[in-house]
């Protein structure tokens, strides 16, 4: 895909390559996507950036005060979040925009490696869509957090506290994880009306009270 361009962008040199996660290390909150889009993420390098989809999520990271501009467009244009994260499950553009269970499994060691790495500090995370959620209850089990049985279903609005993972003494370390489930920002979803940039700011709004952000 990265050699095949779309029109509109026929002088960009396309990543074409894993998209690693974007914002801060020490994040309090974790937004989890799909995959990166064929002509976005996989264009420019950065989750969320460059496609409709990135339009949607970036406005409400801004309205509710997470980021320090309401576009991506590109790596290089400025944008910061604040102590907030991206990821996905999948990181390669998947053919035709639909990641399989097969890459979906195929890349979840580098999901728990990434939520390893945040786990001192992370306390909310935002997964959005189905597909997420199933990718990222058994990533968040791996990472050491305690997932109930049977997996809570996605929702949007669903909330699941998931408890911490226990210290190196067996005494109980992390603090609990809260999980929020959205909607996702696809296009079909935001052009239909089943996600509105209200109720997406809502879960962000509630997700960032409970990592202590606001």
């Amino acid at each position: 895909m990265a050699r095949t361009k779309r029109a509109a962008f026929a002088d960009w040199t396309y990543w074409g390559r894993p998209v690693p996660g974007f914002g801060a290390s020490d994040a309090r909150l974790l937004i989890v996507g799909l995959a990166p889009a064929a002509h976005g993420g996989n264009r420019t390098g950065r989750m969320f950036t460059g496609d409709r989809s990135g339009d949607v999520l970036y406005q409400a990271l801004y309205d509710v005060g997470l980021a320090s501009q309401p576009t991506a467009v590109s790596v290089d244009d400025g944008l910061e979040l604040y102590g907030v994260r991206i990821t996905s499950p999948v990181h390669c553009a998947p053919p035709a925009n639909k990641p399989t269970p097969g890459e979906r499994d195929t890349c979840r060691p580098w999901l728990v490696q990434e939520l390893r790495l945040l786990r001192p500090t992370l306390r909310a995370v935002v997964v959005l869509g189905a597909f997420g959620w199933q990718a990222a209850l058994p990533a968040f089990a791996q990472a050491g957090w305690t997932v109930p049985r049977p997996r809570p279903a996605f929702g949007h609005g669903t909330r699941v506290t998931l408890d911490g993972p226990d210290g190196p003494d067996g005494s109980g370390g992390a603090d609990g994880l809260d999980v929020f489930g959205c909607f996702h920002v696809s296009q079909r979803n935001t052009f239909t009306g089943r996600l509105t940039p209200g109720m997406l700011r809502d879960v962000l709004r509630t997700a960032a009270g409970a990592a202590g952000l606001s």
